[in-house]
């Protein structure tokens, strides 16, 4: 979505209202701060909003079975071989913490007053 600032909206308010027309939005800002859209007219008001929790509750129909029962046993030891698979190793494949890196020496790190 375009962002004009305040002069260039006024300069090109027909060709931003053209763009409007053919469903575009554009926001209009003053300095760097967004304060205003240019929408079009046809658009309900819902659409423009910014989507919330639990849009599907309605339409979305999950049994409480599919969250509180436990796992099929052949699925429950697929992820616990998994966890053992990957137990003590990180994203390098070792355990052991690796501590600071070492930069290499280039010398003191402080600029000489003489260049």
């Amino acid at each position: 979505m375009p962002t004009y600032n305040v002069h260039a909206a006024k300069t090109n308010l027909s060709k931003l209202i053209e763009r409007a027309e053919k469903g575009e939005e554009v926001v209009i800002a003053r300095g760097r701060k967004p304060v205003a859209r240019l929408v079009p007219m046809g658009v309900p008001a819902h659409v423009l909003r910014r989507r919330a929790f639990g849009v599907l509750k309605a339409r979305l129909k999950l049994p409480d079975s599919f969250f509180f029962d436990s796992l099929p046993e052949d699925d429950l030891k697929l992820w616990e071989a998994d966890d053992e698979v990957t137990k003590g190793t990180t994203r390098g494949g070792t355990a052991e913490p690796r501590g600071r890196r070492q930069r290499p020496s280039t010398g003191s790190g402080r600029r000489s007053g003489t260049d």
